[in-house]
């Protein structure tokens, strides 16, 4: 499950992009910016039970070594931002984020939406799935998929 990287980045791009204030002429962005993670957080971390369920799907989709953990937002969702998760092939422009023994790979264009964000996989009556802690999200829908800054 390859992300396509031309169409996140133009995504992104389009919520990011700079629109001029109306006196001063300066450039401000068009979302609110996230506050920053705590200096003593990871950027991206894995918990145990997140990175032992990327290990099965690895493993059970005989998945080529040269992939890695992908980590990025998209346009779209209930609150205006969703989470993706997906092996894919890393690029020049990736950061490299060591985490449970894997390592995520992250466009920096995302991070300033991702950074700190702690990833687990609860496997209970109650919730089932990969789920999302970000510090940065200052609202995100019931099902946690989505978030807004």
């Amino acid at each position: 499950m390859a992300i396509e990287d031309e169409n996140l980045d133009d995504v992104i791009s389009s919520l990011i992009d700079d629109v001029p204030d109306d006196e001063s002429g300066t450039e401000s962005p068009s979302l609110p910016m996230p506050a920053p993670a705590s200096p003593n957080a990871d950027p991206v971390s894995l918990t145990e039970r997140a990175a032992k369920q990327i290990r099965k799907i690895r493993d059970n989709e005989d998945l080529d070594e040269n992939l890695y953990l992908r980590v990025a937002v998209e346009g779209g969702g209930c609150s205006g931002l969703s989470y993706k998760l997906g092996f894919d092939i890393r690029t020049d422009e990736d950061e490299v984020i060591k985490s449970q023994g894997f390592e995520v790979i992250v466009n920096p264009k995302h991070m300033m939406y991702l950074n700190g964000i702690k990833i687990d996989y609860p496997d209970g009556l109650d919730a089932r799935g990969f789920t999302f802690d970000n510090p940065n999200a200052s609202e995100s829908c019931g099902c946690g998929s989505s978030f807004a800054v």
